[in-house]
């Protein structure tokens, strides 16, 4: 086994024979249910708002894996295993029986044609910090030098109030 480490997260908001919630723990089973991949941690499942036209909440978790696949070589079995649940890549952001994203590569930055890691919107979805925090909050994002947790605690701040500023 390799000491690759990545951050995989995970969503479902269609019903396919099974909840949501029920494909996320079976995409978890059967991602890391092989000699290739080692599951270090999971996050627990939570429940979210669509992001754009989705109709449907969202059962989204995160795991932390180890494997000696390249990042090209996990996305082609991410991808695979998208498919074999059923996953059709039709319209962005719309409903999904499943969806496996590639957050974060223990390599630290990488990019080719089809994949960019770090993902390059996990920074600003909570869907996707939230499951992190809970798995790995003091991985650095190689991009901005922050924590997951300095991230996510970014992420849900309130804006503050300039209360020096005179009112009109």
């Amino acid at each position: 086994m390799g000491e690759t480490s990545y951050a995989i997260g995970l969503g479902s908001n269609r019903y396919r024979g099974r909840s949501p919630r029920a494909t996320v723990e079976a995409a978890i089973e059967a991602l890391t249910g092989t000699a290739d991949v080692a599951l270090v941690a999971r996050s627990p499942i939570v429940d979210t708002a669509p992001l754009g036209p989705g109709s449907r909440r969202y059962a989204n978790a995160a795991i932390l894996i180890e494997t000696a696949f390249s990042p090209s070589e996990l996305l082609q079995a991410t991808q695979a295993l998208e498919r074999s649940f059923g996953r059709r890549r039709t319209r962005r952001w719309g409903d999904r029986i499943l969806d496996l994203d590639i957050l974060l590569w223990s390599g630290g930055c990488w990019g080719d044609a089809g994949l960019v890691i770090p993902h390059p919107e996990f920074r600003q979805r909570s869907f996707a910090l939230g499951p992190l925090v809970a798995i790995a909050p003091a991985w650095i994002d190689p991009v901005t030098g922050l924590s997951i947790r300095q991230l996510e605690t970014r992420q849900n701040r309130a804006i503050p109030v300039d209360r020096a500023s005179p009112h009109p």
